[in-house]
């Protein structure tokens, strides 16, 4: 299996396709499925591109990382992954939730060296008490069918998806709940009494091609609060998706792909 070993883990990776590299990071509990279950369908007609999936510390196949306590910690861990696997190459980076957080964090540190970033369903702010959130809201439901599932199953869909059906039920089960069930919960636990970067991350403009996917019903993150940060991306596409929440990716696959897709169309544009 791949690893990378940096100075605070040793970190799983998986890289698939040859090209300019592109860092896909997670969100908080899962693992690396996440990304490439939502990703590698954008790459069947798009070639020129290594995708470079890792799993978090604390989530995943990741090792040794009893050093990391904090996100500032955690993103050096990312940082260091990055100088090891690609050194001064261009890249591009895409996050998910707090894998969106951590990217704002590469931005500031890399700014120069990424020529394009992706945010889904981006966390923007780490206090959940300040986070402006639209009540859970069930958007749609096939009761024949969640009927069929074991009541700890058809609870915990409901409690984190809005579209309920057997499709969004198969990838919440492998691309989401497979990692969740794996991870370090008590590490993760500590890691959320320092959930937020002791510094300033939104300090710097990114003139580089974006996207920013938020859904609507995103009651974990919400949308609203990333239109404070807006300014600092001249270059985004800034989608607020219907019949999505915080695992947009899924319950709109067409758009979410029809997205990406034009976003590494910009991307290619600018090179």
């Amino acid at each position: 299996m791949p690893y990378c070993k940096v100075k605070n883990a040793n970190i799983y990776y998986e890289e698939i396709g040859a090209g300019i590299p592109i860092i896909m990071l997670h969100g908080f509990t899962p693992d690396h499925r996440l990304m490439s279950g939502c990703m590698e369908p954008v790459f069947k007609e798009n070639d020129g591109w290594k995708r470079i999936y890792l799993d978090l510390p604390g989530m995943g196949k990741t090792m040794d990382y009893d050093l990391i306590s904090n996100s500032d910690e955690m993103l050096k861990a990312v940082a260091s992954f990055i100088d090891t696997k690609i050194s001064n190459q261009p890249f591009l980076i895409i996050g998910e939730s707090y894998g969106g957080y951590l990217t704002r964090g590469i931005i500031k540190l890399y700014k120069e060296q990424i020529l394009g970033a992706g945010f889904i369903c981006s966390m923007i702010l780490p206090d959940k008490e300040k986070r402006t959130l639209p009540e859970h809201t069930i958007v749609y439901a096939d009761n024949e069918f969640l009927s069929n599932l074991v009541e700890e199953e058809r609870n915990d869909f409901k409690s984190n998806q809005v579209v309920l059906d057997e499709y969004n039920w198969k990838r919440y089960k492998q691309e989401i709940l497979s990692g969740c069930n794996i991870a370090d919960t008590a590490f993760l636990d500590k890691i959320q009494k320092n959930y937020g970067f002791s510094f300033a991350i939104d300090d710097v403009l990114f003139q580089k091609p974006t996207v920013f996917l938020l859904g609507k019903q995103d009651s974990v993150v919400g949308y609203q609060d990333a239109f404070a940060i807006l300014g600092n991306y001249p270059r985004a596409t800034f989608a607020i998706l219907d019949r999505a929440g915080h695992n947009l990716q899924i319950e709109q696959t067409k758009l979410f792909t029809a997205h990406m897709n034009e976003w590494l169309d910009r991307v290619e544009e600018e090179m």
